[in-house]
């Protein structure tokens, strides 16, 4: 068996998933919202399957998609890709991050990674035989300095992989940052796989800004998007690569020994959904702003310290100032004593990590935070 996978812990998302099951508990743990998406989105894909194309489509995505992405970034974005040559569409934004980083990483290659971080990027630079460099953020801010990517970069660094809007600290990444990292990318010769899946899911009036559109950075970065999060509809698994033509070569011979295509109706629909009006994609926002200040706004009223959220679906208590030391534990008297299930963010770290923080998802409908609320109420009392 390979070492990498067969060393594998069970996720905390799946041991927290289950003993919500098993305590019945409010699940603010996994990111997904428990409302069914767009029904003219969803019923685009209905119709699709019935009436369309059921057959292997082209591997690099239909045209109609790869036509509708490259409009959607330009409106949106400011940003122009080729859809034939520029443009491809994957079983998920996962699997555009494996075929990324197995075909750019040759063993002994460094690789900075930013934590916290998604649970599948150590997992999958270490498949690809790339050595770990890490880059430790931590609360309030989660921001990195020129020390931090000085002491991480190196001239052995041949990727760097970026997350932004940054799940799970809600944040999202200042332009002097990005600017920064930029400029130590090209300083080292490192390509940047940015996942960007929660590029929509953004508040405040923030905009979101690619590091693929900053100077420079054109032909040394790897877009990574996800229908899922653009649409809400997280188990469709559609993923949205962007490249220039020299990366994308390579990016479509990983993908074509992964899952070569996906599946054809639901890359209509989602060819459908990127080209609906911006008010579609501001009231997405607006609701999702608002179920984050209705949670945040009721942690507080009940006196937890909720540290700031301007993008994802998640918002994190900063339970330093209850008097705890180990969010692990603090989750597992969560959901044990109270029926709430959230995740310790200690979990995104894979060395030194903070203990302190604890993610919650407000994707959710109002009752179901409501639900929640009520029960969050006896922590502190009991406390």
């Amino acid at each position: 068996m390979n070492p990498v996978y067969a060393g594998l812990p069970t996720t905390i998302f799946e041991t927290m998933s289950r003993l919500a099951r098993e305590h019945q508990a409010v699940n603010l743990g996994q990111g997904f919202p428990d409302d069914p998406g767009a029904e003219d989105i969803r019923a685009k894909a209905a119709e699709a399957l019935v009436s369309g194309w059921n057959q292997y489509p082209p591997m690099m995505g239909i045209p109609e998609l790869r036509q509708a992405t490259a409009a959607h970034f330009a409106r949106h974005q400011g940003l122009a890709f080729d859809p034939d040559s520029e443009i491809m569409v994957t079983s998920g934004a996962t699997e555009a991050l494996a075929g990324a980083l197995f075909s750019l990483i040759n063993p002994g290659d460094e690789v900075v990674l930013f934590q916290p971080m998604y649970d599948a990027y150590l997992p999958l630079v270490l498949r690809a035989g790339g050595v770990p460099k890490f880059v430790t953020l931590r609360p309030p801010h989660w921001r990195f300095t020129a020390e931090d990517l000085a002491a991480a970069f190196s001239p052995r660094t041949k990727l760097v992989l970026f997350n932004d809007p940054l799940n799970p600290a809600g944040t999202v990444c200042p332009l002097e940052d990005l600017s920064m990292l930029a400029h130590f990318c090209m300083a080292n010769d490192a390509i940047a796989v940015c996942d960007e899946v929660w590029e929509h899911v953004v508040f405040d009036g923030i905009r979101h800004q690619s590091l693929i559109g900053l100077p420079g950075m054109r032909e040394r970065v790897v877009k990574i998007s996800s229908a899922g999060k653009i649409f809400s509809l997280t188990g469709w698994k559609v993923g949205l690569v962007m490249a220039a033509p020299a990366l994308m070569r390579v990016l479509a011979k990983a993908h074509q020994f992964l899952t070569f295509t996906t599946p054809p109706n639901l890359q209509a629909a989602v060819a459908y959904g990127l080209g609906k009006e911006d008010s579609f994609f501001h009231a997405m926002r607006t609701d999702f702003q608002q179920a984050r200040d209705y949670l945040a706004g009721g942690l507080q009223d009940l006196g937890f310290p909720v540290l700031n959220s301007r993008g994802t679906y998640f918002l994190n208590i900063d339970i330093a100032p209850l008097g705890e030391t180990d969010d692990a534990a603090f989750c597992q008297r969560l959901v044990a004593e109270h029926g709430v299930a959230a995740i310790p963010v200690s979990a995104f770290y894979a060395e030194d990590p903070v203990r302190t923080v604890v993610r919650l998802c407000f994707a959710k409908r109002q009752s179901t935070l409501d639900a929640a609320l009520e029960r969050l109420a006896g922590v502190l009392r009991k406390g």
